[in-house]
C-alpha cells in the first residue's frame, strides 16, 4: 500500500503494492543530468543539440527538421490501412475539442453606464508538442497534442519525436503530419525538448511544452516550466477499476494488465465491492500475465504497484477511488454514471463494461494526456483550454462612471497605502466631476 492511500472504512486488501512509495519527483541524478543538459543548451545551442542527440540516440545530423520531400517519402512508406486510421482517430479527437472550443465563450458586459468589460479566448502563439518513441511508439500522442492546439488556432506548432532503435517512425511522423503540424524535427530527449523552450540557432523557441515522456523529458518539462508553459507534470501511467458483484472478472483482470505494459512502475488497482469477484481477478491475472509479450513492464508493475481492496459497498469504492485520485478510473458497476454524481477525484472517467481506458488511450477522442499522482485533485487533463489564454479587457466610455470609479478608487488605494494608484483615481474624479486635487493645484481644460 502506498504511503499516500489512507482507509476511511473498513476493508479486505486481498493485494497490497509490494514497494512502499511512488517516487514523487525524479530522482537526484535525473535532475542533475537535466540541469546540465538544458544549461549546455542554453549556451551553445544547435551544436549541444547534436551532441546529446549523438550521445542519447546515436542521431547525428546537420539539421533535425524533415523537410516536406523527406515527409512525403515517409508517409508515402505507411500502410494504407494505417493512414485510414489516424485520420479516423483524429477526426474523433478534432470533434471532441471542436466541441470543447464552442463551449468557452467571449463575452461583454456593461456594469455601469459606460463601463464595458470583456472577456477574449486567445490561442497560445507557439507551442511544441513532444511525442515519445522509446518502447512504444505513441503516435496517438500526435493527435492529443497537435490537433487540439490546431483546434485551439495556435498558428505555430512544432513537434519532435526520436529515432526508435535507429529508424524513423513511419507512422508516428505521419501521425505528426495529419495532425497539422507545422515544424516536424527528427529528434527525441531533453535535447528535444529544452531546444523547443529555449531556442536553438534553426529552432525558435516556443510558448507552451505538451506531450508525455520517459522520466528525462518530464523533469525537463518541470525544469523549463515558468520560462515556458506546460500541459501538467507527468507521472507513470495510472488505472483503477470500481467493480460490483456483477462485473466479468476476466474483463476486469485484462484492463487492468492493459494499463500495466505501460512501464514497471504504473499503479493498477481494483475496487471491488465482492471478496469473490476480486480473488477470480488475481487468478486470471495470474493466469494471463506469463503469456503476455509485454510482461517485462507489465509484470513488475502488478507485482510492485498492483492493488485489490475488497470494500463494504459502492459509496466506500468510490470514496476510497477518490483517495487515490487516479489518472484513469474504469468503473464495472451495474450503474456505472453513478460514479458521475459520487466521484470528485479522477483524470477521466471510463463508465461501463463497453468502455475501457484503452478506447480514450488510442482511438475514442478524448484526450489521453492526463493527471496522475495525486495531481487530479486541482487540475484535468490536457485539452483545447490549455492551449488558450483567457483575456479580459475594460473600457468606460461614460465620464461621470469614470469619476465615480475615481473616487472610490482613491479610497480604497489609500486603504492600502498605494498613493500613487489613488491618484490615478483622483485625476479623473476631478477631470470628469470637478473635484479638487488635494495634491495638486493642476486644474483641466475641458
Amino acid at each position: 500500500m502506498t504511503d499516500t492511500i489512507t482507509a476511511s472504512q473498513d476493508r479486505l486488501d486481498l493485494k497490497l503494492p509490494g514497494r512502499a512509495t511512488v517516487e514523487r519527483f525524479a530522482t537526484a541524478e535525473v535532475r542533475a543530468t537535466v540541469e546540465r543538459v538544458i544549461a549546455d543548451i542554453r549556451e551553445r545551442g544547435d551544436a549541444a543539440v547534436r551532441e546529446y542527440s549523438e550521445q542519447f540516440d546515436k542521431h547525428g545530423a546537420e539539421t533535425y527538421l524533415l523537410t516536406e520531400a523527406e515527409l512525403d517519402e515517409i508517409v508515402a512508406r505507411v500502410p494504407a490501412q494505417v493512414i485510414e486510421d489516424i485520420e479516423f482517430v483524429q477526426a474523433q479527437v478534432r470533434r471532441m475539442a471542436e466541441r470543447q472550443l464552442e463551449s468557452l465563450g467571449e463575452f461583454e458586459i456593461e456594469t455601469l453606464p459606460g463601463v464595458l468589460l470583456g472577456q477574449k479566448q486567445v490561442p497560445i502563439a507557439a507551442a511544441g508538442a513532444y511525442i515519445p518513441g522509446g518502447k512504444y511508439p505513441l503516435l496517438a500522442s500526435a493527435h492529443m497534442t497537435i490537433v487540439t492546439a490546431k483546434v485551439a488556432g495556435v498558428p505555430r506548432v512544432a513537434a519532435c519525436t526520436p529515432l526508435i532503435k535507429g529508424e524513423v517512425p513511419d507512422a508516428t511522423i505521419a501521425a505528426m503530419r495529419l495532425a497539422g503540424a507545422d515544424e516536424i524535427y527528427l529528434l527525441g530527449g531533453i535535447q528535444a525538448v529544452a531546444a523547443l523552450a529555449v531556442g536553438t540557432e534553426t529552432i525558435e523557441p516556443v510558448h507552451m511544452l505538451a506531450g508525455p515522456g520517459n522520466a528525462f523529458v518530464a523533469e525537463a518539462k518541470r525544469q523549463l516550466f515558468g520560462e515556458v508553459g506546460i500541459d501538467l507534470f507527468a507521472g507513470p501511467t495510472e488505472v483503477l477499476v470500481v467493480a460490483d458483484e456483477h462485473a466479468d472478472p476476466f474483463v476486469v483482470a485484462v484492463d487492468l494488465l492493459s494499463q500495466a505494459e505501460h512501464g514497471p512502475d504504473s499503479p493498477a488497482v481494483l475496487i471491488t465491492t465482492s471478496e469473490e469477484l476480486g480473488r477470480r481477478v488475481l487468478d486470471h491475472i495470474e493466469e494471463i500475465l506469463p503469456g503476455m509479450p509485454t510482461k517485462d513492464f507489465a509484470e513488475p508493475a502488478w507485482r510492485d504497484w498492483g492493488a485489490v481492496h475488497v470494500v463494504a459497498d459502492l459509496d466506500a469504492a468510490y470514496a476510497l477511488a477518490d483517495e487515490y485520485a487516479f489518472e484513469h478510473v474504469q468503473i464495472l458497476t451495474q450503474e456505472p454514471r453513478e460514479a458521475l454524481e459520487k466521484m470528485q477525484h479522477y483524470g477521466a472517467l471510463f463508465l461501463g463494461e463497453g468502455t475501457c481506458v484503452s478506447y480514450g488511450d488510442k482511438v475514442i477522442g478524448t484526450n489521453h494526456v492526463l493527471p496522475t499522482r495525486g495531481a487530479a485533485r486541482y487540475t484535468g487533463g490536457l485539452w483545447v483550454g490549455k492551449y488558450l489564454r483567457t483575456v479580459t479587457y475594460q473600457e468606460v466610455t461614460d465620464r461621470a462612471s469614470s469619476a465615480q470609479l475615481g473616487e472610490l478608487c482613491g479610497r480604497a488605494s489609500r486603504v492600502e497605502r498605494f498613493e500613487g494608484h489613488a491618484r490615478s483615481g483622483d485625476v479623473r474624479a476631478a477631470k470628469y466631476a470637478g473635484n479638487e486635487l488635494p495634491w495638486s493645484d493642476h486644474r483641466f481644460e475641458g
